[in-house]
């Protein structure tokens, strides 16, 4: 009777929770090969393919009884992610690889039937958990770019079983993995491309800089879309820290994961009739969706109005909170949110209320029906409201010179605003919680006064008057200021105005 225990981990989520792969190999009783702890179909499928696999690769299967336990049992186990550890498990097991080989690391990957290795889904945060373990990973040579983001851990690919037996034998080497090369922001759509509307430059440059949530009502060519794929250039490189979070999240969905787009803040665009599980994720094996996978990045939903309106409702915790919760009657996962909202609508169902043509002949209640196809609440959580006018022929003749600032020149002013606020609170304005706005948002007399107008002028509420603030506190950071005046206060209040 001989017993061997692998190390490997599960996806659960942007969790990678440890498993223990246990093999008990017995000659007692009848011949037989059983895998249990929970293993879903793809996981039992591995029985075949382990025994295929040890067989091309000229190793022997064992005869006896094989039991094969993932540790712990009540940790639902899914995809071929095991396939790695079950086949080394058997061979420490049958006495051909020495027990001592398989220590202080961790395995992954799928096994062909040929013993090639095949890569697997999330798996940046197993990597990173490892890591933090102080355990090195032996993974799949097409999950090697991924395993190299995390620069702590000790990480080799392989193509296939035989190579990785030959290296913890001390026959052989395998490679280390290393990131690729990563993409940068050259030739990204720059703000000088944006003719005209100098407000919304403006706008675009406070949102930026608190990462404040924004939505722009304007008549159809006015340069909505334009304006918003602008943002990204203006938006400072993730740290490590976050870039680590963003690309485990992109990691876990899998299709969505490009490594070289490490430090790239996510920009994500669904198209309207994007379900609720495709915004805020699901599925019977949870998934992010947009909402996660646009975390630290850009969330642009464009004709807002077109939208479902209990699929944008689902949005309104994770506007607040930065996670999202997705329950199913025998799963749960939790994933991060925190994302910037931008969003661009029509102000009425011709598009055209308000324009200087007088070509709108919508009806005051047709107009007041389709404005309240966005709830009320929903809109109370974006801090940014912005009119887009279409905008004058002379400034959008192409021959003319822009009449702006490059996305550069922007993106410093700022990078410089939002390291002002990582130095004083450790984050950005919009997601300041109310008990720091006192210290970090205080008026003087004369701006609580202009504060307490606006209240009841607009009739805002408690939320509306906190966004009001930290949407002030972004103007005084770009200024250079450290306290709030009544000039960044009015225009945080002009912007707040529907």
């Amino acid at each position: 009777m001989n017993i061997a225990v692998v190390q490997t981990r599960a996806a659960e989520g942007v969790h990678a929770p440890e498993v223990a792969v246990e093999v008990h190999l017995s000659s007692a009783g009848m011949a037989s090969f059983s895998i249990v702890g929970l293993p879903e179909a793809e996981v039992r499928e591995s029985r075949d393919r382990v025994r295929a696999a040890l067989a091309a690769s000229q190793f022997e299967f064992p005869f006896g009884r094989l039991t094969v336990n993932l540790a712990p049992a009540d940790l639902p186990k899914q995809g071929g992610r095991f396939d790695l550890a079950i086949a080394l498990g058997i061979l420490v097991a049958s006495g051909q690889v020495p027990a001592a080989a398989l220590a202080n690391w961790e395995y992954y990957g799928e096994l062909g039937l040929t013993g090639s290795l095949r890569g697997v889904r999330g798996m940046l945060p197993a990597v990173l958990q490892a890591s933090r373990a102080q355990r090195g990973v032996i993974v799949a040579e097409a999950n090697a770019d991924e395993a190299g983001l995390v620069s702590s851990a000790n990480a080799r690919c392989g193509q296939s079983l035989l190579q990785v037996v030959a290296f913890l034998k001390k026959e052989a080497d395998l490679p280390s993995c290393h990131a690729p090369a990563q993409l940068g922001l050259q030739g990204a759509a720059d703000l000088l491309d944006v003719r005209g509307q100098a407000q919304a430059r403006r706008v675009l440059e406070v949102s930026a800089a608190g990462g404040h949530h924004l939505l722009m009502v304007g008549p159809p060519g006015s340069g909505k879309t334009l304006l918003a794929s602008r943002l990204p250039g203006l938006l400072p490189a993730m740290s490590e820290d976050e870039a680590l979070e963003t690309a485990a999240v992109a990691s876990v969905a899998g299709h969505a994961f490009d490594p070289r787009r490490f430090r790239l803040r996510p920009f994500r665009a669904p198209h309207h009739t994007a379900s609720a599980i495709a915004l805020v994720g699901g599925g019977s094996h949870p998934r992010p969706g947009e909402i996660s996978l646009a975390h630290k990045g850009v969330l642009f939903l464009d004709e807002l109005t077109e939208w479902s309106r209990a699929t944008l409702e689902v949005m309104r915790e994770p506007l607040e909170s930065g996670t999202v919760s997705v329950s199913r009657a025998a799963r749960r996962a939790e994933f991060p949110a925190e994302f910037q909202l931008i969003a661009a609508m029509n102000p009425c169902p011709c598009g055209w209320l308000d324009d200087p043509s007088g070509r709108c002949r919508c009806s005051p209640d047709l107009v007041r029906r389709y404005q309240a196809r966005i709830s009320g609440p929903l809109l109370d959580r974006i801090d940014l409201h912005l009119r887009v006018p279409r905008p004058a022929v002379a400034a959008i003749d192409p021959s003319a010179p822009a009449d702006g600032e490059a996305s550069a020149t922007v993106a410093a002013r700022v990078a410089a605003a939002r390291q002002r606020q990582l130095e004083r609170q450790g984050l950005v304005n919009a997601r300041l919680p109310p008990k720091l706005l006192g210290s970090v948002a205080r008026l003087g007399k004369a701006e609580q006064a202009l504060a307490e107008r606006a209240i009841e002028r607009l009739a805002l509420s408690a939320r509306a008057h906190h966004r009001v603030l930290r949407v002030a506190r972004s103007l005084a950071d770009l200024a250079a200021s450290d306290h709030i005046d009544g000039s960044h206060l009015a225009e945080a209040v002009a912007y707040r105005a529907r």
